[in-house]
């Protein structure tokens, strides 16, 4: 009698680790092991609110198995204000505060592409108000036919991003506009009432050398664009009539129209109901000399950012003729591309 019952609880062992083994999901997990060190301790604490609807990431196929996508840890939270307790022992003053809004990866069988959808937000608090201070926005595309590992490379973009809004949020400026806890789901909205440049009738003209110069509506003083014979932009000059590098010029005014610097020369700003963007695509935008190759469309402006090179030329002769276009829009709070 003894054997049989120890038989049948072995039979219903094996059968209930077949089936959790038949069931089990591989995973790529997000390591969270990337510095994020104040380097100038400047900051007291880091505190994460999570307001992801969905806390699951999603699963994307690998060698014809689906990979989950998920954080190395139970408790995204307290591993992110741990890993910056443990690399700031050092603290300065600033209570820095991380928006969790949306970290999603889908993947379509048409087209074979995976995208990573991430929406993660920054903000200061001083006395129980939020200042915003920097976002990243975006969509990312991973081509299993050019990418070996896409789940391997998702699961690294997506810590790249935390780690760089981390240590950019030490030392970003913030908005100078207040936002209650209670209001943080409509910050965008809030803070978008207060930009200079969403909110006047038209620019003014000039030269800018950054997206705040150009959200404060403030051109740099002495710089104007310098023509050729045919009308045609050749650079931007100082008060010192020197060629300003384009490294350090976000676009101009004139004529009532705005242009931004890209790599392939001044695109014009066009507006829709949408918001701003410019004709032009992700591969001319980021190309592929100019990135990590993970990070394409990520984090432009000075977080990763893509090199506008030596050429500045309005024309289209930089543009290869096959080149897909479409409308890219720019982020109305950080001025960065968003796909």
């Amino acid at each position: 009698m003894l054997k049989l019952v120890t038989m049948k609880k072995l039979i219903i062992f094996l059968f209930l680790s077949l089936s959790v083994s038949a069931t089990a999901q591989k995973a790529e997990l997000i390591r969270l092991n990337q510095n994020i060190k104040d380097k100038f301790s400047r900051t007291k604490s880091l505190t994460v609110i999570d307001n992801r609807k969905d806390k699951n990431i999603g699963t994307v196929n690998y060698k014809g198995e689906p990979v989950d996508i998920k954080f190395s840890g139970s408790d995204l939270k307290n591993d992110i204000e741990n890993r910056f307790a443990e690399d700031n022992k050092a603290r300065g003053n600033n209570d820095i505060v991380l928006l969790l809004e949306d970290i999603k990866v889908s993947e379509f069988k048409e087209t074979g592409l995976a995208k990573a959808k991430v929406r993660i937000s920054s903000f200061i608090n001083r006395n129980g108000k939020y200042y915003f201070i920097n976002r990243y926005n975006n969509t990312l595309d991973f081509n299993p036919k050019v990418t070996p590992n896409v789940p391997r490379t998702i699961s690294i973009a997506l810590s790249t991003i935390l780690s760089t809004l981390i240590n950019d949020s030490y030392s970003h400026i913030a908005f100078s506009t207040p936002i209650a806890e209670s209001e943080l789901d409509h910050y965008e909205a809030i803070v978008s009432r207060n930009i200079k440049y969403l909110n006047v009738p038209e620019f003014a003209p000039g030269v800018y050398t950054d997206f705040r110069s150009f959200y404060l509506q403030k051109p740099k003083e002495g710089y104007y664009i310098d023509k050729n014979k045919k009308g045609k932009v050749t650079g931007v000059k100082n008060a010192e009539n020197l060629m300003v590098s384009g490294e350090e010029i976000f676009g101009y005014v004139e004529d009532g129209k705005t242009y931004r610097l890209t790599p392939v020369g001044f695109l014009e700003m066009q507006k829709d109901d949408k918001g701003y963007y410019v004709v032009s695509s992700r591969l001319e935008l980021f190309p592929p000399q100019n990135n990590s190759g993970i990070m394409i469309g990520a984090m432009a402006g000075g977080m990763i950012g893509a090199l506008i090179g030596a050429a500045i030329d309005s024309g289209s002769a930089k543009r290869k003729p096959d080149t897909e276009l479409s409308n890219v829009y720019i982020d109305p709070l950080t001025g960065e591309y968003s796909f």
